[in-house]
């Protein structure tokens, strides 16, 4: 295997997006992850592509940030998403100064919004709960994972990246402030020396990070998400409260995800689960949509929020707004290294070109972005990305039921 130029860790979306990113610019990354691509949070989170209305309040630029990245991924990210718009409902004895707060946050960012009553809401989705009071669309979606990071990584390869799952880092070697070898177990079973090295590991940001010798101090929740079977809803489906368990129905074809909780775990490979995650997801998201209380379960799954720990004691615990960082480890004494936590999965792209901005500085490429204005290739063609997400083993459960196995 050749030395590459930069080598990014993690093969979720982030890490794609870095490699896409760099790729376009004219450098030839290696992406590399232990298992198939998006095995991570990326291919076990609940699929929202945020309008950015559920930070709205909490955090007005990162719903600026989400609100902009969901536009550019609708016009570059074709079959990856879909448009279905989205509804935050208040119910009966719900906080009504909190959905008033809702609605000036909204205009304050300039996400559109069209305030409805209940009759208005109910005709957009027959089955909502009688118990609504007042509703607000925004420009929700949906984004199907699986495929969005095998989009990314065809557009990767396609112009210079490698991409090599099932390729474990064991190793990390610093000489004199640079990373200057890395071992790679599993398929793999090489050593590499790459000019620089991208920590997009996830939730296992810090373990990556503790190789080199520096520290990434992550603080990872696990979340359930439940899909059962409800054909037809239409758009997203917000509880307009204060964050909470058990507050977001998102449309597929014929199922419906129901999510989701917030529980602090200490280790990414050895974490519990416990039934009434399940249990409340689907009880609280019934009091929006009462028929999912009795909807045959088709499958559950957990996911892991890959959250920096110094941003989750700023906000006491259960994150309100999902704000990326981006870790220069020049400031720990490792001149070729880079690590990138927490985000979202709809803001990726961003996170994604900060890391490659700094790469390039390091590295010497002038190139600039150009992800957002460059649609991913093969991106419209959903029986292509289907298979590839099946040759990069990268076929997550939030989209089983999406993606066609070949």
């Amino acid at each position: 295997m050749f030395d590459p130029e930069v080598l990014v860790i993690g093969g979720g979306a982030t890490g794609v997006g870095v490699a896409r990113d760099l790729a376009l610019r004219g450098v030839e990354p290696l992406v590399v992850d232990r298992d198939g691509l998006c095995s991570g949070a990326s291919g076990r989170s609940h699929g929202l592509l945020h309008s950015g209305a559920r930070y709205a309040e909490s955090d007005p630029e990162g719903a600026a940030e989400c609100l902009d990245e969901a536009r550019t991924l609708r016009r570059i990210a074709g079959a990856c998403v879909a448009d279905t718009g989205g509804l935050f409902v208040s119910l009966t004895g719900d906080d009504e100064a909190y959905f008033e707060e809702k609605l000036a946050a909204l205009e304050s960012v300039g996400i559109p919004a069209e305030t409805l009553t209940p009759e208005e809401a109910r005709r957009i989705v027959p089955e909502l709960t009688a118990d609504v009071e007042r509703a607000v669309r925004v420009p929700d979606g949906v984004v199907y994972p699986s495929r969005l990071i095998a989009a990314n990584a065809l557009d990767a390869r396609a112009h210079g990246a490698s991409i090599r799952p099932h390729a474990p880092v064991e190793s990390i070697t610093v000489q004199d402030g640079e990373v200057t070898g890395v071992r790679l177990g599993g398929a793999a079973e090489t050593s590499l020396s790459p000019e620089f090295v991208v920590n997009a590991a996830g939730a296992w940001a810090g373990q990556v990070a503790e190789l080199a010798g520096v520290s990434v101090a992550m603080a990872p929740t696990r979340g359930v998400m439940v899909s059962v079977e409800y054909d037809g809803l239409g758009p997203v489906l917000n509880r307009c409260r204060r964050p909470a368990d058990g507050d977001i129905v998102v449309p597929h074809a014929s199922e419906a995800v129901l999510g989701t909780t917030s529980v602090p775990v200490d280790d990414p490979d050895d974490y519990g689960t416990a039934a009434w995650e399940i249990d409340v997801s689907i009880e609280e998201c019934a009091k929006l949509l009462p028929p999912v209380a009795d909807a045959p379960v088709v499958r559950s799954w957990w996911g892991l929020r890959p959250l920096y720990a110094p941003d989750e004691v700023d906000r006491g615990g259960r994150g309100i707004s999902r704000g990326f960082v981006r870790l220069d480890h020049a400031a720990d004494g490792v001149e070729n290294m880079v690590s990138i936590v927490g985000g979202k999965l709809t803001t990726y792209r961003r996170m994604a070109e900060a890391v490659a901005d700094l790469v390039c500085d390091r590295i010497g490429c002038a190139a600039s972005c150009s992800t957002a204005d460059r649609a991913m290739s093969g991106a419209d063609d959903p029986t292509r990305l289907d298979r590839a997400v099946a040759s990069f083993g990268g076929q997550g459960p939030t989209d089983t039921d999406i993606v066609e196995s070949s």
